[in-house]
């Protein structure tokens, strides 16, 4: 995967504002958190145990001139992301955005998935996405234009906030990945393998999405560009079809 190149055009999009990003101490998520901050957002990157690989992106915001701190704190547990709520506003004194990016990716067969496969899965990738919304709205409240993100959609939950939520000026959207270089195609086998080339043949750009791709769709999102969708699904695909 290529490292994240910052670009100066995104410059100022999210001055003064500040964001959360699960699950960002590398791939997607660190990427996000690196373009969140150039773009001029106070960027929170949250971890689970990789607090070297956290620092390091909190370092690389810094020596660009971004603002950046790290937290621990495990998305499944209710308790964990209070205090991730309460630690990001006694830095920052208010919150803004949450990219919701913590997810969990291991494929197996119909025959290979277990009980506990599957609450590993639906406990990151859903109770851990509807947790920190339910928490962020408290801080959202204070504020105006809120915006929550996920880049793991889940396109149902995403729809009911966004009506919910919209009376109080907090939108809701999704962003919808391509196959993505990242550190769990890589775990699952997929970047060399036959199905890539499969894949690439069907994409347009004759290639896999970067995480810096995914990163601008983000900005993009968080953005005031932005302010009149909510309850969308951005699909970032490359043109692809599939």
């Amino acid at each position: 995967m290529n490292s994240c190149i910052l670009e100066n055009q995104q410059s100022g999009k999210l001055d003064g504002r500040v964001a959360i990003v699960t699950g960002s101490p590398k791939g997607i998520g660190a990427a996000i958190a690196k373009h969140l901050a150039l773009a001029g957002a106070s960027t929170v990157i949250n971890y689970l145990s990789s607090q070297q690989d956290a620092d390091r992106v909190v370092n690389d915001i810094a020596s660009r001139g971004g603002k950046a701190i790290s937290i621990q704190a495990d998305v499944r547990e209710e308790a964990d992301i209070k205090c991730l709520f309460v630690r990001v506003k006694t830095a920052y004194g208010r919150i803004d955005i949450l990219v919701n990016n913590a997810g969990v990716y291991e494929f197996r067969s119909i025959e290979n998935v277990t009980v506990e496969h599957y609450h590993k899965h639906f406990s990151v990738n859903v109770l851990g996405l509807i947790l920190c919304s339910r928490e962020a709205v408290k801080y959202f409240d204070r504020v105006t234009n809120g915006a929550i993100t996920g880049s793991a959609a889940v396109d149902a939950v995403t729809v009911v906030l966004a009506r919910e939520l919209g009376p109080r000026k907090i939108r809701v959207n999704a962003i919808r990945l391509g196959t993505t270089i990242a550190e769990s195609s890589r775990a699952a086998g997929l970047i060399g393998s036959s199905f890539e080339a499969q894949i690439i043949a069907q994409t347009p750009f004759d290639r896999l999405a970067q995480s810096d791709d995914i990163a601008r769709a983000a900005v993009f999102l968080a953005s005031d560009d932005f302010a009149w969708v909510s309850g969308e699904s951005l699909r970032v695909y490359g043109g692809s079809v599939n």
